[in-house]
């Protein structure tokens, strides 16, 4: 995989663009200046950060951690400061959410085939699966995790957003010219161009074949956006989201098909997102009363 990984860098209007692919998604960077030189270092830099949490904690890789934690069975396994503050991140988003966000119900992909298709599970299928869910079944210490049998994990719903953030710091730390970096629609931004106007950015609504996309105007801080545009099944008029009540094994019908959130970083935008996606009829108020920035598409 490795091998493959190769970022392109294009001149546009307002200064480069850099292109390449990480965590199964299109990746781009803009720099809002003219010179190569540092768009190219910032680029470089940018997708170096993207693959390094990619091969850290994709559960693709067999030698990822999260690979390395969900082949265990039970037994504990050491981690490093950067998994320990991930997985606190994870538990907090746990408690918040009293168990609506929940890192281990990636487990429940073994019943649920996302395809778009009409394959809905039975429950009976799902139901086995529920005595393997619950972040609060983890036993997390300071240098180490250990998982009941059976158990896994999966940072797919915060680890894109974290490589968002930390790829945006590391851009400031090179430069201070304005920089927006796209993960998967994963979006952070530095501040404003440097023509004092704000970044246009166009979120693709979930039937985005017919609709034109959703344009959100933002100075600063992160938008990240949660929904079932690609991800979905559909039986008998009835969509089903990737997004899962680890509760219940089951997706909440009548939520919004889309929702995108603002933020001051990624990773939190994105929780927010998905949190108020599991509010399921009641999402949209459940985002007025976090009095944050939103857009929903039913």
């Amino acid at each position: 995989m490795k091998n493959k990984r190769k970022v392109t860098l294009y001149s546009t209007e307002f200064g480069y663009k850099a292109v390449f692919n990480a965590m199964a998604s299109p990746c781009e960077v803009l720099i809002n200046s003219t010179d190569k030189y540092i768009a190219k270092k910032v680029a470089h830099a940018v997708a170096t950060e993207a693959w390094r949490i990619e091969d850290k904690y994709s559960r693709y890789l067999d030698t990822s951690v999260c690979s390395k934690i969900n082949a265990s069975n039970g037994d504990v396994v050491a981690i490093d400061g950067e998994t320990l503050k991930l997985l606190e991140f994870a538990k907090q988003c746990y408690n918040i959410s009293n168990g609506l966000f929940d890192i281990t119900s990636g487990v429940l992909r073994n019943a649920w085939k996302f395809d778009g298709s009409v394959n809905v599970p039975e429950k009976n299928q799902i139901a086995p699966l529920l005595s393997k869910v619950g972040f609060d079944k983890i036993l997390l210490l300071a240098n180490s995790i250990t998982l009941q049998p059976g158990m896994e994990i999966d940072l797919g719903g915060i680890g894109k957003e974290y490589a968002v953030d930390t790829s945006l710091l590391i851009a400031k730390k090179l430069t201070d010219i304005p920089v927006l970096i796209n993960f998967g629609g994963d979006i952070s931004v530095s501040g404003k161009q440097y023509t004092d106007q704000p970044w246009h950015i166009g979120i693709d609504p979930p039937d985005f074949e017919n609709k034109q996309p959703l344009m959100v105007s933002i100075n600063g801080g992160s938008i990240a956006t949660s929904g079932d545009a690609r991800r979905y099944l559909l039986k008998n008029g009835q969509r089903y989201s990737h997004i899962l009540n680890p509760k219940t094994g089951f997706p909440l019908l009548n939520a919004p098909k889309s929702i995108t959130v603002a933020a001051p970083n990624c990773i939190q935008a994105g929780f927010i997102a998905t949190l108020a996606l599991l509010q399921g009829e009641y999402a949209e108020n459940f985002l007025k009363k976090q009095d944050i920035g939103h857009w929903c598409i039913w």
